[in-house]
């Protein structure tokens, strides 16, 4: 049996060494077809992309023809070539990891990544070449593609991964230092010119990756030779995994039927969801969270504890500081807008322009691309998104509690391990229902002008997204045919409590309708019970929950 290749993006190793490999080669064959040859592909973190572009790399370097058949024999492309394999040089550059404290930081850090690229390729292919370390990076690149031009036969095929992680980071923290390095005379558009001059000669194919177009429109002057295959739909599939896909793994891996049965429901809430183009046809899973479930899984045998790796966690949340550039309260209701469960119809943006305002629909774009948000309908040709998966949802419910916080200046402490020791051995909800009432009291006067049930709802759900032993139904899955929160325990054999909640919310000044929002929050309470998904329910607490203002009045339903 072949081991699972997690955290492991070389191709050459994952062959070599008996590792799994999902079968995406028929994809070279795909992009060699397209009439365009410089070619940018865009998505979320953790969906393979490093590991596609070494596929590419090892599948078209001149240096790997006698390994063709070891490397390939077993895939789509190995059994159908195309006329390319093995006639490139191979030039790839990886521009993650750059130190992007300040502007110069920066500059020398992409530097430094060029040199260590060029470097390897100059000693790959025996060029004669020196690397003048005072050059700038545009020089340096400039002057290798001169030196291979007079030198070699074959042509380069050019490979960046990560191409806007450093910018990513940069414009994070310093948005006008971004915009220096990528405006008419900065460094990095100037690298991408000299780029662009390469193809006029020795460089023949170019292959761009990267999470978002967030430099593209600046970059794109420089270097407006680039087709953008995003969201075509020929290539919606290209990285991550089908259903397909994971079933084969799973047998591969002498899974059983009964326990894929057990198992594919969790990844699928957890991990699936994803759809890149309004015409595709399938859903994808994150391929590395994925890779981190079944890792664990094998090793144990059982669910792991955490269904997110927490490496995958920092890297959503890392980037979440690029949403701060929208200002004012669209962020918030958007925000509030997609925990609720609602679909936003929104034109995805494929070039940002750093230098014009970030406005709501720059936002739910950049949500798009870094995964938070995916194609899951469409209304008069537009796109309808929203949250892919449960994972996603928990990155948005610890994003969301941590800008209610910083809103309200206040650090507000948590003890989840005591909430669900309540809710599971009782099945009572004071200590999370005093949690929510810490949010409330700090709210100021002015969020309570603009304040209503649905907000209530959002910040009980999610706190409630953060109770790891509990899974959290919210009316927003169900079609609003059931309660706003069900509290189902994730171990159903320990016998602890799961609990039913109905929201109601009245303002300051309508505290004398206490009595009748409770009687038609008690009243719903009795009529989602006959419905048998809910009377199925062992050991079930039924609640309503009246907000006034801050003032929390909880009542169980017998």
């Amino acid at each position: 049996m072949k081991k699972l290749p997690y955290g492991i993006s070389n191709y050459e190793k994952i062959i070599e060494e008996n590792y799994e490999y999902v079968d995406k080669t028929q994809y070279i064959e795909k992009l060699e077809n397209l009439s365009e040859p410089n070619i940018m592909f865009l998505r979320p973190r953790k969906f393979g992309k490093t590991l596609f572009t070494s596929v590419m790399e090892n599948y078209y370097d001149v240096k790997k023809a006698d390994k063709f058949e070891k490397l390939f024999g077993d895939t789509y492309i190995g059994k159908n070539p195309t006329p390319n394999k093995n006639s490139y040089n191979i030039l790839r550059f990886n521009f993650s990891g750059i130190d992007t404290s300040t502007v110069e930081t920066t500059i020398q850090g992409f530097k430094e990544k060029v040199m260590i690229s060029i470097s390897g390729f100059v000693k790959k292919y025996g060029l004669d070449f020196y690397i003048n370390p005072e050059q700038t990076a545009e020089g340096i690149l400039g002057s290798v593609i001169e030196a291979h031009q007079i030198q070699k036969r074959e042509k380069i095929y050019v490979i960046i991964d990560e191409y806007d992680h450093f910018a990513n980071e940069l414009l994070g923290f310093e948005p006008e230092e971004f915009k220096n390095l990528v405006s008419k005379n900065g460094k990095i558009r100037k690298w991408y010119e000299v780029l662009k001059q390469g193809t006029e000669t020795v460089i023949d194919r170019i292959f761009i990756t990267g999470v978002a177009p967030i430099t593209l429109d600046s970059l794109t002057s420089g270097f407006n030779i680039g087709k953008d295959i995003t969201q075509d739909v020929d290539f919606n599939e290209m990285m991550g995994f089908t259903q397909e896909e994971l079933i084969k793994l799973l047998d591969e891996q002498e899974i059983s039927k009964e326990e894929q049965e057990k198992i594919i429901p969790i990844m699928k809430e957890n991990y699936d969801g994803y759809k890149f183009t309004l015409r595709g046809k399938e859903k994808i899973y994150n391929s590395n969270m994925c890779l981190y479930f079944l890792t664990d899984y094998m090793r144990f045998r059982t669910i792991p504890n955490k269904l997110i790796d927490m490496n995958i966690a920092s890297d959503y949340n890392k980037l979440s500081r690029m949403l701060n550039l929208c200002k004012g309260e669209n962020r918030e209701e958007i925000i509030k807008k997609t925990i609720s469960g609602e679909g936003i119809g929104e034109e995805i943006i494929q070039k940002f322009n750093p230098a014009v305002e970030f406005t709501e629909k720059e936002m739910i774009s950049m949500l798009y691309y870094l995964g938070y948000l995916t194609i899951q309908g469409e209304e008069f040709g537009y796109p309808i998104l929203g949250i892919p998966n449960k994972v996603m949802k928990e990155i948005y419910s610890e994003y969301f509690l941590a800008e209610i916080q910083k809103q309200m200046n206040v650090r507000i402490e948590e003890n989840y391990i005591e909430i669900i020791r309540e809710i599971a051995t009782e099945g009572k909800i004071n200590k999370i229902t005093e949690l929510l009432h810490k949010y409330l009291n700090n709210l100021s006067n002015r969020d309570y002008e603009r304040f209503d049930e649905k907000y209530v709802k959002i910040i009980f759900y999610s706190i409630a997204m953060n109770l790891g032993a509990y899974r959290v139904k919210s009316e927003m899955e169900v079609q609003r045919k059931y309660p706003d929160i069900l509290l189902i325990p994730k171990d159903t054999e320990k016998g602890y409590y799961s609990v039913m909640i109905e929201f109601k919310y009245l303002k300051k000044g309508e505290k004398t309708k206490l009595e009748e929002k409770q009687k038609e929050a008690k009243e719903q309470i009795e009529e989602y019970s006959k419905f048998e998904e809910i009377a199925s329910i062992e050991k079930l607490r039924k609640y309503t929950v009246v907000a006034v203002n801050d003032e929390i009045n909880i009542e169980e339903i017998k």
